[in-house]
């Protein structure tokens, strides 16, 4: 077992057992998010482990970082499916199991003898969540990918892209997260609820692909107004306007502008000062992603790059109009906003307060 999590009774989901035969990133995230919320976890690998023990660093005689921040708090088990006294003991533990969360490919659970068919008659109220990529059926479905061949699919991949029109990789995997991770949570509690109230037990599809192209509202937002797709960078939350843009500083730093509402956007003017620009906002009708936008953003530009990231901090710390340093990962855990230690803050962000 790795580090243990701060689980109480009062937690929501204490006395929840949940079987994760899931590996990588999204499985294993959703039951992380479900065992901070008390749920116990098993985690039951196969013979060779989770491919994630040896993705990334790790210290001598570890699995990798990576693998542990996923995984803390988890019970860890192997049990080899092809093995028909293993694949028995796991059906038996399916017998006083809640959830079974897993991400293979579709029909490799039926091939092992572990088919929804065969789960449900051990246990029927049983919830089970599959992962994949582009769903259990469909025209993709048997196709393999990682999170960025899921949001190249669902449009996403291509708005994330600068003026130069050229995606660039983020380093949070959407598809995965998003589309992966939370969406088996939403559909893992909605069943559980569902079960808890009297009925049978239920199948949860989550399909990465859709679910992210369901939550792509920007761009979808602009099909249906002009029949395609914003260019990128030049929408209104991707670089289209000068309120809500990333500026470079003198030491080559950002400061991320969200001053989105135009009561924002005069503030942020005033603390500059440069009022003259209050009036030029997309709420008083500036064209999105026009030559006047531009013009603002380039002298914006100009300005921001006059001083240097502490300078800049320090003038809108007090200043309540959305403006706020780029910070790196390791100057978030220390900015007082999350704990000193990751394994305190990775997980779904919500507190059971009372």
């Amino acid at each position: 077992m790795l580090s243990p999590l701060n689980t109480t009774a009062s937690q929501p989901l204490a006395g929840i057992s949940i079987l994760d035969l899931s590996r990588l990133l999204p499985g294993p995230m959703a039951t992380l998010m479900l065992a901070d919320m008390g749920a116990h976890v098993t985690k039951i690998e196969e013979p060779g482990g989770d491919p994630a023990r040896a993705i990334g660093p790790a210290a001598p005689g570890m699995p990798s970082h990576f693998f542990q921040l996923a995984n803390r708090g988890k019970t860890l088990l192997r049990l080899d499916f092809k093995q028909a006294a293993q694949r028995e003991q796991f059906l038996s533990m399916v017998e006083r199991a809640d959830v079974v969360i897993e991400s293979f490919r579709p029909g490799v659970m039926a091939r092992l003898g572990l088919g929804w068919d065969t789960l449900k008659a051990r246990n029927p109220q049983l919830v089970l969540c599959s992962i994949s990529g582009y769903g259990q059926n469909g025209p993709m479905a048997a196709m393999a990918g990682h999170d960025i061949n899921y949001l190249a699919s669902a449009g996403i991949l291509e708005q994330i892209a600068g003026t130069n029109g050229k995606p660039v990789l983020p380093n949070l995997q959407i598809a995965d997260l998003l589309g992966g991770a939370q969406t088996a949570v939403q559909g893992v509690l909605a069943a559980l609820l569902a079960v808890k109230m009297g009925g049978s037990g239920r199948c949860v599809d989550v399909s990465m692909s859709h679910a992210s192209f369901g939550c792509h509202v920007m761009p979808l937002v602009a099909v249906k107004s002009t029949g395609q797709s914003a260019a990128p960078g030049l929408d209104l939350l991707t670089g289209g306007v000068a309120c809500y843009n990333i500026y470079r500083t003198a030491d080559a730093r950002f400061m991320a502008v969200g001053a989105l509402e135009l009561k924002f956007w005069e503030v942020f003017c005033s603390v500059i000062g440069r009022s003259d620009l209050a009036p030029r906002h997309w709420t008083r009708g500036q064209p999105v992603g026009g030559t006047e936008a531009q013009s603002d953003i380039e002298e914006l530009g100009r300005l921001f790059a006059t001083h240097d990231l502490a300078y800049w901090t320090a003038l809108f710390a007090d200043a309540d109009c959305c403006v706020s340093p780029v910070l790196r990962t390791d100057e978030a855990l220390r900015s007082g906003l999350f704990a000193t230690n990751a394994d305190d803050v990775l997980g779904n962000g919500i507190k059971f307060l009372f």
